[in-house]
């Protein structure tokens, strides 16, 4: 009867002998996940300013386009024309080779891209797969020539590109631009990523270093791939001081350099240089939305070892 009252009593949920959960557990439970909740209002809030705040020059300038030159500078600024004049879309296109300018850009943009992913991926597969006596040492060195300005080497480079006779062309700017040492240290860290037990594995297969990175490598590192590609085409087309050095013939100027065409001796035209950067922003909108997903998945995983 003892044993029957006591296995009674164990079934029992709620009986005399059961403890009942602790209203103030139950408090600080609810405490913490208010707290947690408020912390993340608090983040989202600041990262929504945050993303105002970054988003507010790129208003202005959408703004601006659609505006006559005299009110662009207004003070306080008018956010919203009260006139909308799309004319400068149509305007900026016979004002100037806007054309012309946009296909310099591309086209240097995209040969230097495929050059730097090119040079960049085959020589960070060198650095990361390929054994060699001072490995490292070599990358170190390579790499840290990211850390001396370029307006330290300027002047001896052009004098370079001079004596070449390469001045005036495309051909300086790709030559020059074709290799880099950020790309080499992206697209090392990534490849650090990869198991050398595969290079092997292909090595026993019988295939050269060329094929283990052709058939083995460049399939599995699209995301690096990509993030290279992404921010070599945008900083090639956002560059102005490499253009205006090199190119002196107005045929070859690229975007940057055509927009300067609206800035006059005395004054310039604020609308047509505000209609020629939303322009020459649409292009690099367009990549990004495409290469978006290989892109964050490209930078968020570059230095992981694993």
């Amino acid at each position: 009867m003892t044993n029957m009252a006591e296995d009674l009593k164990a079934e029992a949920p709620f009986g005399a002998g059961t403890a009942l959960p602790s209203p103030t557990g139950r408090t600080n439970r609810s405490s913490r996940e208010k707290k947690a909740r408020t912390t993340d209002y608090v983040i989202y809030g600041v990262l929504a300013v945050l993303v105002v705040a970054l988003m507010v020059p790129f208003i202005w300038m959408l703004s601006s386009s659609l505006k006559e030159n005299n009110q662009v500078l207004t003070v306080p600024i008018q956010w919203i024309p009260s006139e909308f004049v799309w004319s400068n879309y149509a305007d900026i296109w016979t004002r100037i080779p806007m054309m012309g300018y946009l296909q310099n850009s591309l086209y240097l943009a995209v040969i230097i891209t495929c050059l730097q992913v090119l040079t960049g991926s085959l020589a960070a597969y060198g650095f990361s797969k390929v054994r060699f006596p001072g490995r490292d040492v070599l990358f170190l060195a390579y790499i840290g020539t990211i850390a001396v300005p370029w307006q330290a080497y300027m002047v001896p480079q052009y004098i370079m590109m001079q004596n070449l006779g390469l001045t005036n062309s495309f051909n300086a700017l790709i030559l020059l631009q074709a290799f880099g040492a950020f790309g080499v240290f992206l697209m090392r860290q990534y490849y650090m990523t990869i198991p050398d037990e595969l290079c092997e594995a292909a090595r026993i297969d019988g295939l050269s270093e060329y094929g283990i990175w052709a058939r083995v490598i460049l399939p599995l590192s699209k995301p690096a791939l990509a993030s290279l590609a992404l921010l070599t085409f945008v900083n090639t087309w956002n560059d102005y001081m490499g253009p205006f050095i090199y190119l002196t013939s107005n045929r070859l100027w690229t975007v940057q350099l055509g927009l300067r065409s609206f800035v006059g001796q005395f004054d310039a035209e604020y609308a047509m240089i505000m209609t020629g950067s939303v322009i020459s922003v649409l292009p690099i909108l367009v990549i990004f939305l495409i290469g978006q997903r290989y892109f964050i998945q490209g930078i968020a995983t570059s230095g992981m070892k694993g």
